[in-house]
This record gives C-alpha cells, sequence and structure tokens, in this order.
C-alpha cells in the first residue's frame, strides 16, 4: 500500500514539476521593463465607446503641460473640445458642400485650435454626460450629426436656411449638454476664454511633425488624412531627427502627443506592448479581436506580444510604403510620458492611452519599442521648445 502510495506521489510529482518549470522560465522570458524617464502626468481616462482618441489623447498632453511649467493640476474636459471641434466642422462641412470627410475623428491640434477660438473648462464644469451613461457613448449621436449636415447639403430648400446651426448646436446641447456661459473653479467664476487664460499656455508654441519622403524635408505641408478636415500643417523631417526629437523631449521634461497606426498585430494593448518583430505579420485593421486572443501561446510568440523578441530594422523606405499602402493611417491618438527598457536593454516608451484602466496590467499605459515608434509614428506634437536648437534652425523655428 506504502509503495502504491509512493509511485502516486512521484508520478504527480513527475508532472506537477515540469509544469512549474515550465512557468517559471516563461515569466523569466516574458517582458520585465524598467522605467528609465518617467513624466508628470494626470490620471487615464476612457474615451469608452467614442471616437475622440485625439481629445482624450491632446487634453492629457495639456495637463502634463500645465504640470510641466508648475501650474496646478487640473482635469479638463475633453467633452467640451468634441461639442466645439464639431461646431466647426460642421461649419467647414456645409461649405465645402459636403466634399469633406465628416466624422468623429480630428487631429491634435484641433485642440488647440478650439482652446484659441473657444476657450477650455475643466471637467467638473462640463462632463458631457447628459442620460444614463457616465461614460462616452456616441454611436447614437454621430449618426444623428451626420445625417443632419448631410440633409442641410441636399439643400431642399433651395437654399440654405439661416437656422441650420442653432439645429445643428441643439443636438449637442442635447447629447453631450448645453455649454454654460459661466462656471465658477475653486471659488472662482470664470468664462471658458478666461479659463483657458487661467492655465497660461500659448497653443501657438506647439508644433506637429512627421517624417515622409512625399514632400521636401524640413518644410510643412497639410497633411493628407481623412481626420485632417480643418487643413492643419505639419513639418517634414527624416526619421532620424524625428527619433532625435522626441529623444530629446522626454530626456528635458516634455512630453509628447503621439499619433500612430495600431493596427500591426505586434500592437497588443492588453499584453502592455507594441513591437515589430523580425516576421512577416498581418495587418489586423479588420480582424476581430477575438481572433487575435485566441490564437495559440506559440503564434502570438511569434508576433513579440508574449516575450521580446528580435524586431525589424526601420527604414525611412519602410515608413513611406507603409503610408503610401494605408498600412500606416491616422489610428489612434495616445501621449508618450517617459522612456524604459527591457530586460535585453531594449528601448521602449512609456505611453498612456485612454482605453481606461483595466484592459491590461499596466493600468492603461503600455510600452512601444523603438522599432515600433520608428516604424509607425504618424505624427508628434509637442512645445518647440523641445527641439533641439540645430533641428529647430533647420526648421526655420
Amino acid at each position: 500500500m506504502r509503495l502504491k502510495t509512493l509511485t502516486s506521489v512521484l508520478l504527480v510529482l513527475g508532472i506537477i514539476m515540469p509544469a512549474i518549470a515550465k512557468k517559471k522560465d516563461e515569466k523569466e522570458k516574458s517582458y520585465q521593463f524598467t522605467i528609465e524617464k518617467q513624466l508628470k502626468a494626470s490620471s487615464v481616462k476612457d474615451q469608452y465607446r467614442s471616437g475622440t482618441c485625439w481629445s482624450f489623447a491632446t487634453v492629457s498632453f495639456l495637463e502634463s503641460e500645465l504640470l510641466r511649467t508648475g501650474k496646478e493640476s487640473i482635469d479638463l474636459s475633453e467633452m467640451f473640445i468634441v461639442n466645439r471641434n464639431y461646431h466647426l466642422r460642421a461649419k467647414d462641412y456645409i461649405r465645402f458642400h459636403g466634399k469633406k470627410s465628416f466624422s468623429p475623428g480630428a487631429e491634435g491640434w484641433d485642440v488647440l485650435n478650439v482652446i484659441k477660438k473657444f476657450g477650455i473648462m475643466p471637467e467638473q464644469a462640463y462632463s458631457g454626460n447628459t442620460f444614463d451613461e457616465t461614460m462616452p457613448v456616441h454611436g447614437e449621436m454621430d449618426a444623428v450629426l451626420k445625417a443632419y449636415v448631410d440633409a442641410i447639403v441636399k439643400n431642399k430648400n433651395k437654399k440654405i436656411t439661416p437656422v441650420w446651426m442653432k439645429g445643428f448646436d441643439g443636438i449637442l446641447d442635447a447629447y453631450l449638454g448645453e455649454i454654460p456661459e459661466k462656471f465658477s473653479y475653486k471659488e472662482k467664476e470664470y468664462t471658458p476664454k478666461s479659463f483657458a487664460n487661467k492655465m497660461g499656455l500659448n497653443m501657438d508654441d506647439y508644433v506637429t511633425i512627421t517624417s515622409y519622403t512625399h514632400h521636401p524635408f524640413y518644410e510643412t505641408y497639410i497633411f493628407e488624412g481623412p481626420d485632417n478636415w480643418s487643413m492643419g500643417e505639419v513639418y517634414n523631417l527624416p526619421m532620424d531627427e524625428m527619433m532625435q526629437i522626441m529623444d530629446n523631449a522626454i530626456a528635458n521634461g516634455y512630453s509628447i502627443a503621439w499619433g500612430s497606426d495600431v493596427s500591426e498585430k505586434g500592437f497588443a494593448f492588453r499584453k502592455g506592448v507594441a513591437v515589430v518583430p523580425d516576421t512577416e505579420t498581418k495587418n489586423m485593421a479588420d480582424s476581430e479581436i477575438s481572433k487575435w486572443e485566441n490564437m495559440s501561446k506559440d503564434q502570438k510568440a511569434a508576433y513579440g506580444t508574449e516575450y521580446p523578441v528580435k524586431e525589424k530594422t526601420i527604414s525611412q523606405e519602410m515608413r513611406q510604403k507603409a503610408f503610401d499602402n494605408y498600412e500606416s493611417t491616422e489610428d489612434h491618438l495616445m501621449h508618450i510620458v517617459g522612456t524604459a527598457k527591457d530586460q535585453n536593454g531594449s528601448k521602449y516608451y512609456v505611453v498612456k492611452n485612454s482605453w481606461g484602466t483595466d484592459m491590461n496590467s499596466y493600468k492603461g499605459y503600455f510600452y512601444a519599442s523603438r522599432a515600433f515608434v520608428q516604424y509607425k509614428t504618424v505624427g508628434l506634437m509637442l512645445h518647440k521648445d523641445a527641439i533641439p536648437a540645430e533641428i529647430a534652425k533647420k526648421m526655420g523655428l
């Protein structure tokens, strides 16, 4: 009887011990990050079911700018920006007879333009929630707004009525709330414009940089993206100098509003990493996330999402080809707030996202490898003082 029991115990140990050793080996091989530089940032927010990453990322960036310049931490209203941007975009859409895109998306500079024209408000004064939802749910609103402006463009009256904008703003008021002319903040009364003045940030101090060869370097051009309804201009630099600017910015305390493509399999937010493995990958733009999550661990490992793998060497030509083929599009705007290294010494950028804190173990942050940032950066916005002097001179700044 004792011999039989001993045999059973040994059999169980023979199964368990290799499993434990395998699990330990996998843990040691999995990503282990060490923060090199971490800049001050506000809490992670959740854009939820809305196409408003551009507002969340740029507002987060401006909140960090307030902290960088020694000012108080302020939770700014993303939905105030969304409201006024829709207002401006509707006017533009009608002016162009409906021949431009009209969608929830926009660019980082549109946030700056709204603040210059209308001001800004704190979250407590304008949350953008007018019904049962506590987070943005914009599907119905977006569809109604698009149908409204298309009806104006069709022009059944044979001329545009003078009240159409009032009706459009009425829809925004219904879904997001009426914007107050005045509000109280810390026992003081403000208007949106006076509150923007209180922040003390100059919206003209910020520039957007990209790196593509279909335009001359060291010049500006109107960025060709469907969300660039306001025809904003970007500075065009060689990739190496774009990366030099990013590194100089973080090293000197300047965070970055970062526009990137996130449709590659190497982008795995749930795992907290974004990499460009040195293996062929397929674009994930039209894939269901369940297909990715149902892949085996070995399959996922090939894409570098389980543990560090060798990554591609990125060239200027690779960037251009991906942009020209629509493989790199302006999918998502985020906020870079630091740098880190993995256990092999490879460099990563610490990225604050706007998808809440529950989707990965880094509480809403993730780590984008240097190769990923080189390859998939569509544009970056930052304070012009963060640009090295020799590059700024080439840019005419």
